[in-house]
């Protein structure tokens, strides 16, 4: 009897836990774009698209970011090409920090055969701006797509407080459940805390 009591109590911790660390949307690494149309990674340059993603390797290894990325630090960044028409003109990128315009990353203008082009840049807290030019025929067509580093993305922080403490009590609770030894600990405190 004790012994299915634990493993209901068990699934039932195990469920909360799943359900906490569902995404609140479908993409939740490309801050908030999905696989359609609407992508807000992408970026229009003249008739041709430009994909950017974002990688932090030392803080979440191969988790794709967009136009948010969770923390400061080194980035790896990505340009890709979408279709191969690009791929044959000469095309120019930058990131600038906002409001003030800085330049923190330049890839001059050149023809990228391989259709990707790959950065590292050491990102902090703020605002930026991706810039993509295409430089044809003596035209520029300038592009951007706005992004920011750690601005406080409140609903983000909350949820990822809210799994830490699922996981956390969850894991207390099969302890108490498993371990006659640790129950004993919790009883006591809490007989002691009673006579307060």
């Amino acid at each position: 009897m004790r012994h299915i009591k634990f493993m209901k109590s068990a699934i039932l911790a195990m469920s909360m836990l799943a359900f906490a660390t569902l995404p609140s949307t479908p993409a939740w690494a490309h801050g908030g774009a999905g696989a359609s149309t609407t992508d807000t990674c992408r970026v229009a340059v003249g008739s041709h698209w430009v994909h950017f993603t974002s990688y932090l390797p030392m803080l979440t290894g191969t988790e794709e970011y967009c136009t948010t990325i969770p923390a400061p630090g080194l980035a790896n960044l990505v340009f890709d090409y979408e279709g191969k028409a690009l791929r044959n003109m000469t095309v120019e990128f930058e990131i600038t920090k906002e409001p003030e315009g800085t330049r923190m990353y330049h890839q001059p203008a050149n023809t990228y055969p391989s259709g990707t082009v790959n950065a590292q840049v050491n990102l902090e807290t703020g605002k930026y701006l991706a810039h993509v030019t295409l430089v044809n025929e003596g035209e520029k067509i300038d592009a951007h797509l706005p992004f920011a580093v750690a601005t406080g993305n409140e609903a983000d922080n909350n949820r990822m407080m809210f799994v830490v403490l699922v996981i956390a009590l969850a894991g207390l609770y099969i302890l108490y459940l498993s371990s006659p030894a640790f129950k004993a600990i919790v009883d006591k405190l809490l007989g002691r805390a009673k006579e307060f």
